[in-house]
């Protein structure tokens, strides 16, 4: 399948809506904890006013959009020491396009953004289910200094200019 990378817009937030639906519904936890988090997973136009979205398209007939990455300037209390980085909110793939490269593209894109605008790396606050992605991908975890404040599985990964 070939795919393009293009930049969201507030028209693809259906789109985007839908695919994060299908990823917090395929996640490994109580369907009542899925119904009640999802609306804090959803994007709406005023995210946009503050986070970068870029899609992964499959460039078929119905050029359909098969993921997502939404990211932003990390908060520096969030990162290692001397470090500034982009916090990486969600990447999304349509769980039946797990396993296809289309989750490592849009990660290697986001990785690529970062290093291009002098970030020097990249945190994710991952759902546990993931964890094991971002490890394959060069990701370790941040300890947890603050536990009222860091998320429990934060993981970074320092990006070369």
């Amino acid at each position: 399948m070939e795919y393009s990378l293009r930049r969201g817009t507030a028209a693809d937030l259906p789109a985007v809506n839908h695919i994060i639906e299908a990823a917090v519904m395929s996640w490994r936890l109580a369907e009542r904890v899925k119904r009640l988090s999802l609306p804090s997973y959803r994007y709406d136009a005023a995210d946009l006013m503050h986070l970068t979205l870029w899609l992964v398209e499959d460039t078929g007939a119905e050029r359909e959009v098969v993921a997502v990455a939404g990211w932003e300037p990390a908060d520096a209390a969030d990162l290692p020491a001397e470090a500034a980085g982009l916090l990486l909110h969600g990447l999304y793939v349509r769980p039946e396009r797990h396993g296809q490269g289309v989750g490592q593209r849009l990660l290697k894109f986001v990785e690529h953004h970062a290093a291009e605008t002098g970030y020097g790396g990249v945190l994710v606050k991952a759902q546990v289910e993931a964890i094991g992605f971002f490890q394959q991908h060069g990701y370790w975890d941040l300890p947890v200094a603050d536990s009222e404040r860091h998320y429990m599985y934060r993981m970074w990964k320092n990006i070369d200019h």
